[in-house]
């Protein structure tokens, strides 16, 4: 127990803050109803372009990114976040983080629904893959400018993450690849403005 509570305050702050959203949001929707319901879902915030488009929801491009269908795809979202989001947030810093896992995430989204309305496939999203994909895609873009590697990460593992995870997406059903696409995208544009290599002094 003593190792957990340690692991736990060794984390970055905000990464922590936005995790224990996710979770909280989560048990919450729980107890009122099935996470794994699409209407559910689409009742408490989830992503749906006909409703976004048509009467103008925009806040839903927002709060499915704190929403998730199952234990399941909260865990895995989780798992992977406080460890990349930890990396990142140590890097560029609270508010720097805080903007690209929203900004990026809200970009998969935005990408997502012009997909979706572009081939006419109205699914019901959810879920804070594109915002860890733009965290994805901002390191991808760290560790190219400090030649290589970072904190353990190293270019040719993050596109191999990143890639691995798009192709599994391409295989399974019920994945949102284009919020994974824009994701990534945005949170390597994100960091290509707002991220600078600290400069050591002699």
């Amino acid at each position: 127990m003593q190792e957990i509570i340690s692991f736990i305050r060794e984390k970055q702050p905000v990464n922590k803050a936005i995790v224990a959203a996710n979770i909280i949001v989560f048990l919450i929707l729980s107890i009122m109803g099935d996470t794994q319901d699409a209407w559910f879902m689409v009742n408490h915030g989830a992503c749906y372009a006909p409703f976004v488009i048509e009467y103008q929801e925009y806040y839903r491009l927002f709060t499915c990114m704190f929403l998730h269908f199952g234990v399941e795809h909260l865990f895995y979202n989780m798992l992977l976040l406080i460890f990349l989001g930890d990396t990142l947030e140590k890097t560029v810093g609270k508010l720097r983080y805080l903007i690209i896992y929203l900004l990026g995430g809200l970009a998969g989204n935005i990408v997502s629904i012009w997909a979706g309305l572009r081939g006419e496939d109205y699914a019901v999203s959810a879920g804070a893959s594109g915002a860890i994909f733009a965290v994805i895609g901002a390191l991808i873009w760290i560790v190219f400018k400090n030649k290589g590697r970072l904190e353990g990460y190293s270019t040719q593992r993050l596109l191999l993450m990143a890639g691995l995870s798009v192709i599994n997406g391409l295989m399974e059903t019920g994945i949102d690849n284009w919020a994974h696409i824009g994701g990534l995208a945005g949170g390597f544009l994100l960091a290509v403005l707002l991220y600078r290599k600290k400069r050591l002094e002699a």
